[in-house]
């Protein structure tokens, strides 16, 4: 390398150091690709909070909602890598969007470097109490027996619940028939006044229908007993010979800067969101919401991205989810 191109390197090199050991020297921007109010929000100004208090400046969450998450997700891709903006993203943003839309204006590896895990929070599955049905093994032998005639809900085509069911038709060997919705909150309302037999929901949007016992839950899409419902057996315990060994289906949610950003800030934020995240007033803010504050590795959080851009593509391809 000639002298004057290793001096620029080195300059460069010395330039982000110098850079990293200030930051942040001024509000760092959160952007939250959803609306107010809704998980994904809560989350980030909950570990932003935590992170503003640590560091010594505001992380101001910004909601950039519109089309599934995309244009928030777009404008964070396209920012200056310098720390200053950052991203909650979700399962959606990165994995279920690339599976069924077309042409995203991001690459969900490429344009992100990965920060930490934040938290799961696994969907809960249950059906109409008229249906016949009261475990994973008896719905599937009910459908397999009812072939085509199990309506299920979901929030949309595409959505993370209806690719969750074609996974679950697929792991078992049937069909039902998928009605969208605008939303899981009317597809569980519909499953409780008895229009649908079965949907997904989450564990607190679902947990009002389930003590009434307007709904019947028979399983969670976790990989374990959740913490939050132990009594409620996963999905995957159902037995081998429904197919569903393995079956998981939640949703995450985890911090990613631009592509690009220095390791040293990565590392940094990295750190900070694993100590908020093992306070015990978080944990039971998320466990408030049917989630589980997990954390993790930069590293980690980009090998669960890559596992599920993998998993939901597959499915969508599997399923014939055209893409839009």
């Amino acid at each position: 390398m000639p002298l004057r191109s290793l001096l620029v390197a080195v300059s460069l090199l010395l330039a982000q150091a110098v850079h990293a050991q200030s930051y942040p020297s001024r509000p760092v921007r959160f952007i939250v690709p959803f609306s107010v109010g809704g998980g994904t929000d809560i989350f980030a100004r909950l570990v932003g909070k935590k992170l503003g208090d640590a560091l010594g400046q505001q992380f101001v969450v910004d909601n950039r909602a519109g089309a599934s998450g995309i244009i928030g997700c777009e404008l964070v891709a396209r920012a200056a890598p310098d720390g200053y903006t950052l991203l909650m993203g979700t399962t959606g943003t990165h994995t279920t969007n690339p599976a069924v839309i077309a042409k995203l204006p991001y690459d969900p590896l490429k344009d992100f470097a990965p920060i930490s895990l934040v938290a799961e929070s696994p969907f809960v599955l249950f059906v109409n109490p008229a249906l016949p049905a009261r475990s994973v093994k008896e719905l599937i032998a009910l459908a397999r027996a009812r072939p085509g005639e199990i309506t299920y809900g979901s929030s949309g085509v595409g959505s993370s619940a209806h690719l969750g069911f074609e996974l679950f038709n697929q792991m078992a060997g049937i069909k039902g028939v998928h009605v969208p919705y605008k939303g899981l909150a009317p597809a569980t309302a519909d499953t409780a006044a008895g229009h649908l037999m079965m949907s997904w929901d989450s564990v607190p949007s679902s947990a009002p229908y389930i003590k009434d016992k307007r709904v019947r839950v028979l399983g969670i899409g976790s990989s374990k007993r959740s913490a939050l419902m132990p009594e409620v057996p996963t999905v995957a315990e159902s037995g081998a010979d429904t197919g569903l060994s393995g079956f998981e289906l939640g949703s995450w949610y985890a911090m990613f800067a631009p592509a690009g950003v220095s390791p040293e800030i990565v590392r940094l934020l990295h750190r900070e969101v694993a100590k908020a995240l093992a306070a015990p007033e978080v944990k039971e803010q998320f466990a408030s919401l049917g989630a589980e504050a997990v954390g993790g590795t930069p590293e980690e959080l980009r090998a669960v991205v890559e596992r599920d851009l993998a998993k939901w593509a597959k499915v969508a391809r599997d399923a014939e989810v055209k893409p839009q």
